[in-house]
């Protein structure tokens, strides 16, 4: 009878402290996370505004930026020039306008901006 008394009032103990503990882990975890994520976010838009700030500037591009389509590129291939964005193989890019020739302006997922051929995308 005496140990099963110390049994039942130890345990209630144990099982609360171990609740309480997992309670502020969890609340912290959630708190860190929710601050990274704002964090990234913040960085990331500034970046983006920079990169759009320099294709304005390098292309003397003062029209509205509008995503035309979609395409994804075929072949990876590096840029030979500052203007030419260079892809990878299966990244998508959102085509922002056609030039004369067989050039369009592209935007890829980390906000540059710059020339891809279209024989390198699909359009699909």
């Amino acid at each position: 009878r005496e140990k099963d008394d110390k049994h039942k009032t130890w345990m209630p103990k144990f099982l609360m402290a171990k609740e309480d503990k997992d309670q502020r882990k969890s609340s912290g975890d959630v708190e860190r996370n929710i601050f990274k994520v704002k964090k990234s976010n913040a960085e990331k838009s500034k970046k983006m505004e920079k990169e759009e700030k320099f294709f304005r500037e390098t292309f003397m591009y003062d029209k509205e930026i509008n995503v035309i389509n979609t395409a994804t590129a075929e072949r990876s291939v590096p840029s030979k020039r500052r203007v030419d964005l260079p892809v990878t193989a299966g990244e998508r890019l959102d085509v922002i306008d056609v030039t004369e020739g067989n050039a369009v302006i592209c935007r890829n997922s980390e906000g540059r901006y710059g020339y891809v051929l279209v024989e390198h995308l699909n359009f699909r």
